[in-house]
């Protein structure tokens, strides 16, 4: 009778397999033969007395068995990698790859400028910012920290809180100058605001203030789901824009926007804290603690 212990390697191909989503890309990344990798399912699959995939020519597909013996293949791969990475959490010197999801402004605004720094600092760490608004799963895909902005993050998660992330509604003083400043958000539904435009939603624009609420459904001729491209609009005197306020600090600075109806916290899917977030059981190799130290400081100051 086999141990669990000699279907440690069949435990591993299987879950390549279902990753990979057939046998023969499996077989690629792991320089087998697709008939060997196939061998080592079906041992698998006898081990266990249940069948595991449903197998046609054009795809596989997970049988409930199969799903709940993938979930822990899963987390026996990820282990595995965990111990591999121990001799990096012993060195003095932290290396390799980092490889962090983050939101396109965030990434651009906040984090982008620490980068010069990190990497002088820390010559043998890489650093590659995958850059996407999307929900990364961090157990499913090649990241190894993701940042969010939420009050509540999500369950499961482990992480570090970083900083607080304002949204504004800003205008330039010529637009002002011709069209009149707001004093309540309800005088937005009489002027021309630059919003996401993803959904129905991004135009109700919520504000909060001392316990009391407001929402506003706005309207424009420019909308656009990048906040550059709403922060340039405003610029050139198109309207109202609600931008994240690292977006639009220079501009601030500069004097060529102004910050509106500041005693109403304008409430956004996109405001919140700023979270760097990663599997609570995945073990923070060097490289991971020096990258969230860095940036944890970095922000402070």
């Amino acid at each position: 009778m086999n141990t669990p212990l000699e279907n440690l390697t069949d435990m591993a191909v299987f879950a390549r397999v279902v990753d990979a989503g057939s046998f023969s890309q499996a077989a690629r990344q792991l320089g087998l033969t697709p008939s060997a990798v196939s061998r080592q399912v079906a041992r698998l699959e006898a081990a266990l007395h249940v069948r595991l995939l449903e197998r046609s020519t054009r795809k596989l597909r997970l049988t409930q068995a199969g799903s709940a013996a993938y979930a822990r293949c899963q987390t026996l791969v990820a282990v595995a990698r965990e111990v591999m990475a121990l001799t990096d959490t012993q060195s003095a010197t932290p290396s390799g790859l980092v490889r962090i999801s983050i939101p396109e402004a965030f990434a651009y605004q906040v984090i982008h400028p620490l980068m010069p720094a990190f990497l002088a600092r820390y010559p043998e760490v890489d650093v590659q910012l995958i850059i996407t608004d999307r929900t990364v799963d961090v157990y499913q895909e090649a990241i190894d920290l993701a940042i969010r902005i939420t009050e509540t993050p999500p369950p499961g998660l482990a992480g570090r809180p970083l900083i607080q992330i304002r949204h504004l509604v800003c205008a330039s003083p010529r637009y002002l100058g011709e069209r009149g400043t707001p004093m309540h958000p309800r005088d937005l539904a009489e002027h021309s605001c630059l919003y996401l435009g993803e959904d129905e939603r991004d135009r109700h624009w919520r504000f909060q203030k001392d316990g009391a609420e407001a929402t506003v459904r706005v309207s424009g001729r420019y909308v656009a789901n990048q906040s550059k491209v709403r922060l340039g609009g405003a610029l050139q005197h198109l309207g109202i824009a609600s931008l994240p306020e690292s977006t639009a600090r220079a501009a601030l600075g500069s004097g060529e926007l102004m910050s509106l109806l500041d005693d109403w916290s304008h409430v956004t899917a996109y405001a919140g804290r700023a979270w760097v977030l990663y599997p609570p059981n995945r073990y923070l190799s060097a490289k991971l603690r020096v990258w969230i130290d860095f940036v944890v400081a970095g922000l402070a100051s």
